[in-house]
């Protein structure tokens, strides 16, 4: 009888120790994934960073009345690559997504500027990059979301709390993004 009990015991130690495991493995993954997709989110704002100089400079030639709209994305886009933590970084790039708009829409009034063939390929460029930002920012919000229920649902959430892990922060759309632009104003700009 008590090599039954015992062999019950080691076997509900074995099933509650690989079942920890499992759980904790998973949650590693989840979180690693999310990483992972951010670290690609990075590449394309980086991509984004390097860019913008170049339509910087191009625009400043033929907007010099527009300078305050450029050199707030050049501030932008400095404070964004030191950005410190995931919130503020997001934070940052909601604000360059929303000045890069403001911009396409200002330079479709300039007929000149419209004619440079490099302001042109930059900004087809920046228009692709955009698209992949948004896409990366999707699939980092759909891992992140994977990730967040691993940690908050039961039973994951025994051991994500026994461990520690974090829920993870979402690439957010700013309420302004959301809503639907109202060209009219920005041509009164």
């Amino acid at each position: 009888m008590e090599k039954i009990i015992m062999s019950v015991v080691a076997g509900i130690v074995v099933v509650t120790l690989a079942f920890t495991i499992s759980m904790y493995n998973k949650l590693v993954m989840r979180r690693n994934q999310v990483s992972s997709v951010e670290a690609s989110v990075d590449v394309q704002l980086k991509r984004r960073y390097d860019l913008l100089p170049n339509l910087v400079a191009t625009a400043k030639e033929y907007m010099s009345h527009e300078r305050s709209l450029l050199e707030r994305i050049v501030t932008l886009r400095e404070s964004a690559k030191l950005a410190h933590t995931t919130s503020e970084k997001f934070q940052l790039n909601n604000e360059i997504s929303g000045l890069l708009r403001n911009l396409q829409v200002r330079l479709e009034n300039y007929p000149d500027l419209k004619a440079n063939q490099n302001l042109m390929q930059i900004q087809i460029v920046l228009s692709d990059v955009e698209e992949q930002i948004s896409a990366a920012r999707r699939t980092y919000n759909s891992a992140v979301e994977e990730y967040n229920n691993a940690v908050e649902m039961f039973p994951s959430n025994l051991i994500a709390n026994l461990f520690n892990f974090q829920k993870g922060t979402f690439f957010d759309i700013p309420q302004n993004e959301a809503e639907v632009p109202n060209v009219g104003n920005l041509f009164k700009q």
